[in-house]
């Protein structure tokens, strides 16, 4: 029975559950860890003002790129619709649709950030050395855009397709890719900024649309001819948006956070944020992986009309990321020193600014995984508009509102403590909506 195939239709217990959402965990994992080796290079190879000026800079592909995320996770979750009422042609001409979507909006996007990144990077406050490294960087960071994009579209189709463990694998694919050819190109060839940019653009050229193009393929989704369909692309931005909203406010705070930190502290604050980002990912990951991997089953069902059992997933979910989030916190604080120290071990100011800093920014881990639960919940639902609110306000407005306040009262820890303080805040918003649709399902259940 332990290896059946799980499908979307099936009930979930928690055994079951956890074992569709763990390939989408490690698929989040993995891309954080090649991610984490890439920085790790770079500040070790070429140095911590080359380690703050691709940190600097990272924000505006990240930006550029939630193209991908946007209709990946909207779309997906219009797609599982679509199967759960079932209508799977319908579903493969969707699907295609956004893919292609994605593909030409990333390439427009790539055209436009290398013609501006030198505009942005000095804007952004870098200058001398500092502004050579981060255009050198960005500017061949900008090529790999349209494989960004579809690499984050797909993390959601397979799972959609009842392939997660295949999104996996191409991950670690990708991911090998990264990591090789960082070591050589940075680490043994010395090409510096632009060794790390070329390892990530060859990694994103790995990705999974040879596998849906298979007709023969056992999965429920295929690429096919397909047509425009402007009220599905448009309802597929608008449930993505929170997603979106998600990966654009992330880059714009980090752009604030640079800027506050390059302010108070120098190249030393950049840098130190940077390391907490690298390492945040790895947390944050277990996060985001799980809310990825459970959404295409909720869709699924509340296409179905089968509110019973979206109830129960909702629920089981809740108590998963209760355990999961103080498990984290825990092993944060004893992870925290061995990181910051393989980082910026060479810099003893660095590494103490950064242990602290991390220490206190990891605080948040308690309470982010419930808001990202919760808004992906609403994406699953289709309601776009709750899903969005919440991400705004715990991505942007009240992290705005925190960098900018609390620096004023606390000195540069309030900086560490802002994102614990956004994600307190948010958390009020998503515990009142979450309880109202939760007395939605028991009204229909009854």
């Amino acid at each position: 029975m332990s290896k059946q195939r799980i499908q979307l239709s099936d009930h979930f217990t928690y055994s079951r559950l956890l074992r569709f959402v763990l390939p989408c965990i490690g698929t989040m994992l993995f891309t954080s860890i090649y991610g984490i080796v890439d920085g790790l290079c770079v500040s070790n190879f070429v140095g911590k003002t080359a380690f703050a000026a691709v940190n600097l800079i990272m924000p505006l592909p990240m930006l550029l790129g939630t193209i991908g995320f946007m209709l990946g996770t909207g779309g997906s979750a219009i797609v599982g619709i679509t199967l759960g009422e079932g209508d799977r042609k319908k579903a493969d001409r969707y699907f295609s649709m956004f893919m292609w979507a994605a593909l030409i909006s990333a390439g427009v996007l790539a055209v436009l950030g290398i013609v501006f990144l030198r505009p942005v990077a000095v804007l952004l406050g870098a200058k001398g050395e500092l502004l050579d490294y981060a255009v050198r960087y960005g500017r061949i960071l900008m090529l790999a855009l349209p494989g960004f994009a579809l690499q984050n579209l797909f993390q959601s189709f397979f799972v959609t397709a009842e392939k997660p463990h295949l999104g996996f694998w191409f991950t670690v694919g990708a991911g090998c890719t990264n990591m090789v050819l960082d070591v050589v190109m940075v680490g043994m060839l010395h090409w510096g900024v632009e060794g790390a940019a070329l390892a990530t653009l060859i990694s994103q050229l790995v990705g999974g649309v040879f596998y849906f193009i298979d007709r023969n393929n056992t999965s429920c989704l295929h690429l096919c001819r397909t047509q425009f369909y402007g009220r599905v692309l448009w309802d597929a931005c608008i449930n993505g948006s929170s997603e979106l909203m998600t990966s654009l406010s992330m880059s714009l705070v980090n752009i604030l956070y640079n800027f506050q930190l390059l302010r108070l502290a120098g190249e030393n604050g950049v840098a130190a944020y940077g390391v907490i980002m690298y390492a945040a990912f790895l947390f944050v990951a277990v996060f985001v992986g799980y809310a990825v991997g459970s959404a295409p089953i909720v869709s699924f069902h509340y296409g179905a009309r089968n509110h019973a059992e979206v109830h129960n997933l909702y629920h089981k979910s809740l108590r998963l990321i209760a355990v999961v989030a103080v498990t984290l916190t825990l092993a944060s604080m004893f992870i925290i020193p061995c990181v910051a120290r393989v980082f910026v071990g060479y810099d003893a100011e660095l590494l103490a600014l950064t242990s602290r800093a991390f220490r206190l920014y990891a605080l948040s881990f308690l309470i982010m995984g419930f808001n990202v639960y919760a808004s992906s919940f609403f994406t699953a639902l289709g309601d776009g508009v709750t899903s969005a609110l919440i991400s705004f306000l715990r991505t942007l407005a009240f992290q705005v509102i925190a960098i900018l306040l609390l620096p004023l009262l606390l000195g540069i820890d309030g900086i560490w403590l802002a994102v614990t303080a956004a994600e307190l805040a948010a958390l009020a918003v998503s515990v009142a909506m979450l309880l109202t649709k939760d007395k939605v399902f028991h009204y229909r259940k009854a």
